[in-house]
C-alpha cells in the first residue's frame, strides 16, 4: 500500500510543475523525440531541462534511450495507470457523496415549499 502511495505521489509531484506538464503534452504527439528537439521551445538551460526529465523518469512517466550520442525520450502511458486508478476510485466515491447531498437538498427544498 505504501509503495503504491509513493508511486502516485511521484506522479502527482512530477505533474505539479507546468514545465513538466508541457513536456508530457509535447511527447503525446511523438513516438520518440530527441532531448534537444524536445527542449527547444522551453526557456530553460539544457541542464535544467535534464533535471525535469529526471523527475519524469523517476515518476516512470517517460523512458529515455540512448542511440549513440542521441538521447531519445518517449512517454510511458503505463506510468499514469496507478494515478488514473486512484482518481477513478475517489471520483466514484465523491460522485456518490454528491448524489446523496443533491438528493438531500431536493428533499429539503420540497419540504420548504409545503
Amino acid at each position: 500500500m505504501v509503495n503504491k502511495r509513493n508511486k502516485i505521489n511521484r506522479v502527482f509531484a512530477a505533474l505539479a510543475d507546468p514545465t513538466r506538464r508541457r513536456i508530457m503534452e509535447r511527447l503525446s504527439g511523438h513516438e520518440e523525440i530527441r532531448v534537444t528537439t524536445l527542449a527547444r521551445p522551453f526557456r530553460v538551460s539544457l541542464p535544467a531541462f535534464s533535471r525535469h526529465l529526471r523527475v519524469l523518469e523517476h515518476a516512470r512517466l517517460i523512458d529515455r534511450r540512448r542511440k549513440g550520442r542521441l538521447h531519445l525520450i518517449r512517454a510511458r502511458t503505463a506510468g499514469l495507470a496507478e494515478a488514473r486508478r486512484w482518481m477513478a476510485q475517489y471520483a466514484a466515491a465523491w460522485d456518490s457523496a454528491f448524489d446523496a447531498l443533491d438528493e438531500l437538498l431536493r428533499k429539503d427544498e420540497a419540504e420548504e415549499r409545503r
